[in-house]
C-alpha cells in the first residue's frame, strides 16, 4: 500500500479494509499455490479440470438465465 498511499473508503467493513492492503499479494500466493498443485498433477487431469470449469460456468449461467426468464414470464402473465 506504500506505493499508492490510498486509504480505503470509510463505509467499508473492517475485513475489507484489512484485506485491501494485501489483496495483490494474497492473489499472487493463491495463484502460486494453484499453479504448484496443477504442476504436480498429471497433464490430462489438469486439462480435464480446466475444461470442466470452462464448460460448467457458462452452462450454469445459461440455466440460471432461463430459470429467471421463466420466472419473469410467469410473473408478467399473471399481471
Amino acid at each position: 500500500m506504500v506505493e499508492r498511499n490510498y486509504e480505503p473508503p470509510s463505509h467499508w467493513m473492517d475485513w475489507e479494509k484489512k484485506y485491501y492492503t494485501s489483496y495483490d499479494s494474497l492473489i499472487c500466493q493463491v495463484m502460486g499455490f494453484l499453479q504448484s498443485q496443477m504442476m504436480n498433477t498429471r497433464p490430462s487431469l489438469a486439462l480435464g479440470i480446466v475444461i470442466l470449469v470452462l464448460f460448467s460456468v457458462p452452462t450454469s449461467s445459461a440455466m440460471l438465465f432461463f430459470h429467471f426468464l421463466g420466472l419473469a414470464k410467469g410473473l408478467f402473465i399473471n399481471y
